[in-house]
């Protein structure tokens, strides 16, 4: 990476300057991840939309750095980069074993990434978009919660080039470069991204006495070409490739921010994508073919004692845990589409139907190895070590339709409905093997009033789910395997009034009251079946009999002035366990991850017509850790500020995050650690402290 950090450098340097003064006004903000592209003002559903500009302010390019921005929306990062999140309180927070299901759905350019997030780099962004609640009829299994969606810039039909550098405390060294533009005729176009991720790490390692034992390495290349192959037919090709290098030395005894491994690990992630999209214009109606295939190796490894022969003595306590994983997926979606050029009160009927199948094959090498000695003991020190290998395949087949019918000149009436399959077989060297499978409905039914072209008030009902799956290692959990082997799915039945509006392009808001019922509703618990061994954590899905969801939801931009824009998102969540028969202690107790209040609001301010501030202040409530024990964060607010200087297409950025060094948690676990008595204590994984840095950016 080191060559390609460099190579970007030195052409970053010999591209020259021009300049172009760039206007700061509130847009109407176009949807972009649905059937069709949409206004969002005549939208039916909660969508917080993030625009390229926002995402190009961020100096760490990162969708998990974008998460503060968005209300009801959390993410659990265990060690690097956050791979899950959670939408309104409902989302995994690990993926240590079991079934790979994703409550959220994660889409880059319409190839599903979900639960594998921590490839989100969000350099040369076009848009990214937050689906609040079930997308049982657009996605399926994978969006129970919703869907996040992030679209990439596309190729330009003039040549043009970007170029970004960012410097920073931590050792952080960011390049990146995006050039493309028409090949020939205008009918071949192409974009390429080039962009290094570099930084220490906010951690320090006072045992090994090193600075980058949870370093971020990052790579990410991306080639797009698109072909209007002729009037009635588009075919547009992309390859990626994101390769996540991070150690993973991340968690502590006392909590802080000094580690005492020996062994770090990694939490790495290497994935190559391909994507293919044909669009067909016919006379009567539209044919579109989206094809992808992604191909994901994973090394995710830990010291699972967090010390050394130092910390940990008279007592000999070493153990490691590693893991080797691949995953690769196939999918290829058809839709048939009508035309909408016309559809309006007069042309009253769209639609789209479609078949999707999706092809899931992933293998799992864990190895773990440890030894326990007391000297008190004559017959330690213990020494243990195991090796595991998983192989899992599933297969999800699906129908699904939708229709927009206009009632009136002013009533929108929309209907759609998914049927999906999905078929699984799993084994592994211990000899267990389970071929679970599913048959799964989801749909959507709401109703819009539009007021104008920039206001609308709906109401909808939306059905998600989730497909079931297995238990592992039930035995040592001294759990009945009978009723705990195989869980059923879960469904999500969303009810939801919302008004969007977009005023004289000064004043766009949105506000949303929703409730959400969880039917069998899935809880993951976690016990430590050997009080001494840190690698015996074994962990159990249930269906609880249900759970609650309820909340609003308000995002707002305000131009105060010709040279001011206001801005204030907010979320209210309360979440409920219910009626869960074997932890009578959890009933009526708030779901994990699940804040109450989440908040970003805002001010971006033209000081001069070359001088631009920004300040944000990003807060969140207490929320449980896991379903596993009662402890809790605590609430932070997060300020972060950047000044700019623009002129023409050139611009130098002094940011500083979290200004203030706020302490604050994003995961918390609960057990015994330490030698010898190994008391149950919360351990908590503290967020990036503060950071300050520069960037300097040029388009043309």
């Amino acid at each position: 990476m080191k060559i390609t950090k460099y190579s970007l450098l030195f052409s970053f340097f010999i591209i020259t300057f021009s300049f172009e003064i760039i206007p700061n006004e509130i847009e109407e903000v176009v949807v972009k991840g649905q059937w069709r592209e949409n206004l969002i003002s005549q939208e039916d559903s909660s969508i917080f939309v993030i625009d390229s500009q926002v995402a190009e302010d961020q100096a760490i390019k990162h969708f998990q750095q974008l998460t503060y921005l968005i209300p009801n929306l959390n993410y659990a990062a265990s060690d690097s980069r956050a791979r899950y999140f959670q939408i309104r309180g409902i989302g995994e927070r690990s993926g240590y074993q079991g079934t790979p299901n994703s409550s959220v759905g994660f889409l880059i350019d319409d190839i599903d990434y979900s639960g594998q997030g921590s490839i989100a780099t969000t350099f040369d962004i076009d848009q990214i978009e937050i689906f609040r609640g079930p997308q049982g009829s657009r996605t399926g299994a994978n969006a129970l919660a919703g869907l996040i969606y992030i679209k990439t810039k596309d190729p330009t039909d003039k040549f043009e080039r970007l170029t970004e550098l960012t410097l920073g405390e931590y050792g952080t060294q960011n390049i990146g470069i995006a050039f493309g533009g028409p090949i020939k005729n205008n009918k071949l176009k192409y974009r390429m991204v080039l962009r290094s991720d570099y930084s220490d790490g906010f951690r320090k390692n006072i045992y090994l006495n090193k600075s980058d034992t949870s370093k971020k390495d990052e790579l990410t290349l991306r080639y797009k070409l698109h072909w209007d192959l002729n009037q009635t037919t588009k075919i547009k090709l992309l390859f990626s490739q994101v390769d996540i290098d991070d150690p993973a030395d991340i968690w502590t005894i006392d909590g802080s921010l000094n580690t005492l491994s020996d062994r770090p690990g990694m939490d790495s992630q290497k994935t190559d994508s391909f994507g293919l999209k044909i669009f067909k214009d016919l006379e009567h109606f539209d044919i579109q073919s989206y094809t992808s295939a992604t191909n994901t190796d994973v090394v995710f490894s830990y010291d699972a004692d967090w010390g050394n022969p130092e910390s940990h003595y008279p007592y000999t306590y070493d153990y490691f845990s590693e893991t080797f994983r691949k995953r690769d997926t196939l999918r290829q979606e058809l839709r048939i589409l009508s035309k909408s050029k016309d559809f309006s009160s007069k042309s009253r009927l769209k639609w789209v139907f479609g078949v999707d199948f999706n092809n899931l094959k992933e293998t799992n090498l864990t190895n773990d190895d440890g030894i326990y000695g007391d000297p008190s003991d004559p017959f330690s020190p213990y020494l243990s070590e195991s090796s595991i290998s998983r192989d899992y395949e599933a297969d999800n087949f699906s129908l699904f339709g939708n229709i927009d019918y206009f009632l009136s000149e002013n009533y929108l009436f929309t209907f759609g409905l998914r049927r999906e399959n999905w078929d699984s077989k799993y084994n592994d060297s211990n000899k267990e093997s389970f071929n679970p499978s599913d048959s799964m409905n989801g749909g959507k039914a709401s109703l819009i009033k539009n007021y104008d072209d920039s206001s609308n008030i709906y109401f909808s009902i939306a059905r998600g789910y989730k497909q079931g799956g297995f238990n592992l290692n039930l035995d040592a959990l001294d759990i009945d395997s009978n009723n705990s082997l195989i869980y059923d799915p879960e469904f999500l039945t969303n009810y939801e009034i919302g008004f969007n509006s977009n005023i004289n392009l000064s004043l766009n808001y949105s506000a949303i009251l929703f409730f959400s019922q969880r039917d069998d509703q899935q809880v993951l618990i976690s016990r430590q079946v050997d009080p001494n061994d840190p690698n015996t954590f074994s962990f159990l899905t249930q269906n609880a009999a249900e759970g609650e969801n309820y909340g609003f939801e308000f995002s707002s931009k305000f131009m105060f002035t010709n040279d001011i824009i206001l801005f204030a998102n907010l979320g209210l969540l309360k979440t409920k366990i219910k009626n869960w028969e074997s932890r009578p202690d959890l009933e009526g107790r708030a779901q994990a991850h699940s804040p109450e209040r989440s908040y970003s609001i805002g001010m971006n301010a033209n000081l001069t017509p070359n001088i631009n501030f920004k300040i944000n202040f990003n807060g969140k409530s207490s929320f449980y850790y896991s379903d596993s024990h009662d402890n809790k964060s605590d609430s932070y607010v997060l300020t972060n500020i950047t000044l700019s200087y623009k002129k023409q297409n050139s611009s130098i950025n002094i940011w500083a995050r979290n200004i203030f060094n706020k302490y604050y948690s994003t995961r918390g676990f609960y057990f015994g650690n330490e030698a010898p008595n190994f008391v149950d204590t919360l351990y908590k994984r503290q967020g990036d402290p503060k950071i300050v840095g520069i960037s300097i950016r040029h388009n043309f």
